[in-house]
């Protein structure tokens, strides 16, 4: 690992079509990290597979169907380096069926790169993405307005998709000041590491120069150790190897460690015995590396995706019900208690049912406006009780706010957002 670079976690959204990946390809190309060998095999396959012009996208894509499909499924690590930063680059599905993926890359990123495109402007996705952007806690945001040769660079035109974006921005609560708006063209490379000869009207950075002048998050270092797991792999004459990203503390070699709620609900702990990123071996991961580690006294059988890691005299809070606020997005009708949809936070889904509908809120400032409403519909806000189906590891948002977020999906669709902001513990 470059020693001394700030580490940021990076993802790319927007709307499925607007040119995230392809966005993501020039950038690692046009900054020599993809060779052109790897990008004449690319635009090879691309032509076979009928898909001309979609080779770049394929530098995330690597996954055969979605060469074939030409979307993104699943979330892509890649990592990237610029004279003052390394990124990890997470190109987040736009495509409906894959927003679950989205929230999980989300909830993971120090900044958002946005890709709306200069034809379309906002879109449905576009709206979702910025919401749950905002929701999840991504700080720093960067709007890329993509395909502008497909408007011949009209200035007019960038104008008009930069009011209503930041008409969008101001809705959720992002403050405008300092977020750029970068005019760009990403699939002949204008503004993306270049400067674009076809905009002399635009003196602002390119989309590289715009990613050094993010700020690295700050680490939170102080708080409990917890990180999620995303996959457990059993590796021979190594043993156990979880992987995931810290969210929050400092995890070392040696420490003991206790994964919680398991597969049996009471939790197991074992020792940390090596950890790696990027291929290299490390003494101690912090916030925002994502890891592998091999943990002696853990059988793989035993933990799973969705189970959350932590010290043994701190072990992660595994919660029998929990009160929460909640924004409800897209419900096709209206939320009443009973109601079990799918939680998904950190790396956990877990199925939960609203037990009680406390508040109704303004939600855009908070006030209450109605106590024990029979339901909630779409644009409330509501303070309510959820008891989960089967253990969950959620934390209050005034303790760790980290692991405090979550999305609650039903039939392909993000149908709320919220924090968690009291619970009950499960006594272990």
């Amino acid at each position: 690992m470059a020693k001394g670079k700030e580490h940021i976690n990076l993802v790319f959204i927007g709307h499925v079509d607007h040119g995230k990946s392809t966005t993501v390809g020039r950038l690692l190309f046009d900054a020599g990290a993809v060779d052109e060998q790897t990008m004449r095999k690319l635009k090879e396959r691309a032509h076979e597979l009928g898909k001309a012009g979609f080779e770049f996208a394929f530098v995330m894509d690597n996954l055969k169907e979605e060469q074939e499909r030409g979307v993104t499924i699943d979330l892509s690590h890649k990592r990237f380096d610029t004279s003052k930063y390394y990124f990890t680059i997470i190109d987040a599905p736009g495509h409906r069926d894959f927003i679950k993926n989205m929230i999980t890359g989300a909830s993971q990123a120090d900044a958002a790169v946005v890709v709306v495109a200069a034809n379309d402007g906002v879109m449905a996705q576009t709206k979702e993405h910025i919401f749950l952007s905002k929701t999840m806690g991504v700080g720093q945001i960067i709007i890329g307005v993509n395909k502008m040769d497909m408007v011949k660079f009209d200035q007019k035109r960038f104008e008009e998709v930069k009011t209503e974006v930041s008409n969008l921005l101001k809705s959720v609560g992002y403050k405008l000041e300092g977020i750029k708006f970068i005019p760009m063209a990403s699939y002949p490379g204008d503004n993306v590491v270049k400067k674009s000869a076809n905009m002399a009207w635009y003196t602002g950075p390119t989309l590289l120069e715009a990613l050094d002048q993010l700020n690295p998050p700050e680490k939170p270092t102080k708080l409990p150790l917890r990180l999620p797991i995303q996959d457990v792999y059993q590796i021979a004459g190594i043993g156990t190897v979880p992987v995931g990203k810290v969210l929050t503390g400092v995890m070392k070699v040696n420490d003991k460690v206790t994964v919680v709620p398991g597969r049996d609900g009471k939790g197991v702990s074992g020792d940390v015995k090596s950890i790696e990123m990027h291929h290299e071996s490390l003494p101690e991961a912090t916030p925002g590396d994502n890891i592998g580690f091999v943990v002696r006294g853990i059988d793989k059988k035993a933990i799973a995706r969705g189970d959350v890691l932590g010290h043994s005299t701190n072990v992660p809070t595994v919660a029998t019900e929990f009160i929460a606020q909640l924004v409800v997005l897209n419900h096709p009708t209206v939320i009443t208690v009973g109601y079990s949809p799918v939680f998904h936070l950190h790396t956990a889904q877990v199925s939960c049912r609203i037990a009680e509908i406390q508040k109704k809120l303004n939600p855009a400032t908070g006030e209450v406006l109605q106590q024990n409403p029979d339901f909630v519909k779409n644009g409330d806000a509501a303070i309510v009780k959820i008891i989960p189906n089967q253990p969950l590891c959620i934390e209050k948002q005034s303790e760790i706010p980290q692991m405090s977020r979550f999305a609650v999906r039903d039939s392909g669709a993000t149908v709320a957002v919220g924090i968690c902001i009291d619970l009950t513990k499960k006594q272990m």
